[in-house]
């Protein structure tokens, strides 16, 4: 089996957490760095909380390093009505076995691409600041990218303003950058992940693994699942960022409509939208693979096997 190697960029964030997880185990998946960027929570928050991870995964071969503390352009947003204090409240984690890279994430990222045969996906699973930064940085990597699979945005309504998904949200000028990059792009918005529900039967089936992961999966979740009732009234929490994951590992999971994506820079009530064209009105060339429905079984029965890998 030919190994996707990919660069996962995250903002730990209880569902970041699990695309660690797949991403961590899968036999289809390389591993080639974790960078991390501010988002769910400030960047010496995210950057614990990668590590943590990471220290439970068994992940000491893979590099983690600190990114981008601050967006681009536009003021710091966090999300901690939804993440906690910590940004991954409710686990209590011991001292974490894996230790911080010294390279700032963005240089990782160029090095990483740079060193390569342009064979490696990045997935950001947060705000884009890390990847745009490096492009901008480094214009040769842009090249060297094979596809960017990303979580963030909406064709139809956003979650922290009616219009905007709060990973584009926290920093469009950066969501610019990506997809306006000439990259392929495959983005995994709310109209997805919604779909993707983490119901109380879900988490009693992961958590009958009963290995050290399904374990943190399931604190993660009880604390998740609390959060977004309050919030949004789910009866289920949508888990957003393990679908970019479960992409890379099985696209045929997916169905996905090819859209022309710009990000609005300017409107009052629009800024961070992601503009999707759905219908090709514009009739400009798409520059998105936009996923629209998937397998919900396909991906839960994914989701099980990549936590029944752990020990």
């Amino acid at each position: 089996m030919q190994r996707e190697k990919i660069i996962l960029d995250v903002d730990p964030g209880h569902d970041d957490a699990v695309a660690m997880m797949m991403a961590g185990s899968h036999p289809s998946v390389e591993l080639m760095a974790v960078t991390v960027v501010a988002g769910n929570q400030t960047l010496d928050k995210t950057v614990k909380n990668a590590l943590n991870v990471a220290s439970v995964l068994g992940l000491k071969d893979v590099p983690v390093a600190a990114g981008m503390s601050r967006p681009m352009v536009r003021e710091q947003i966090i999300a901690d009505d939804i993440h906690g204090v910590t940004g991954l409240d409710g686990p209590k984690f011991d001292e974490p076995t894996v230790q911080q890279d010294p390279r700032h994430g963005v240089d990782l990222i160029i090095e990483t691409l740079m060193g390569s045969d342009g064979d490696i996906t990045i997935v950001p699973t947060g705000p884009l600041t890390n990847v745009a930064m490096a492009i901008r940085k480094e214009p040769r990597i842009v090249e060297k990218i094979k596809r960017i699979v990303l979580m963030g945005g909406s064709y139809q309504l956003g979650n922290v303003t009616p219009s905007a998904e709060f990973n584009i949200y926290a920093d469009p000028e950066a969501a610019h950058v990506v997809f306006s990059s000439g990259r392929p792009i495959v983005m995994m918005g709310l109209d997805l992940t919604r779909q993707v529900r983490c119901s109380s039967q879900v988490i009693e089936r992961i958590g009958a693994i009963g290995n050290r992961v399904s374990k943190l999966f399931v604190e993660l979740m009880e604390f998740f699942s609390k959060t977004q009732e309050e919030i949004f009234g789910w009866d289920a929490p949508p888990l957003h960022d393990p679908t970019t994951v479960a992409y890379v590992i099985d696209p045929s999971i997916f169905v996905t409509k090819p859209m022309r994506v710009d990000v609005e820079l300017r409107g009052e009530h629009t800024y961070g939208r992601t503009c999707c064209d759905y219908f090709g009105v514009t009739k400009k060339e798409p520059n998105a693979q936009v996923a629209v429905t998937l397998d919900l079984d396909r991906f839960w029965d994914l989701l099980e096997a990549c936590i029944r890998r752990y020990s």
